[in-house]
């Protein structure tokens, strides 16, 4: 995997996430809640991308 492919993908997914949280009206432990959740699925897609976690590359979500 590229690295401008990951940056892509971080870009692209900061956006969704920039737009969720300004546009769609939600209560702020449901946002930061979300906001959570993506950061984590996040860095261990990274992990995962840098061969970091290779444990885990069998898993299918």
């Amino acid at each position: 995997m590229s690295l401008l492919t990951i940056l892509l993908v971080l870009v692209v997914v900061g956006v969704i996430l920039w737009l969720v949280n300004t546009y769609i009206p939600m209560d702020r432990k449901i946002k930061s809640i979300l906001n959570v959740v993506v950061v984590i699925v996040l860095i261990i897609w990274l992990l995962q991308a840098f061969g970091l976690l290779d444990s885990i590359k069998g898993l299918k979500v």
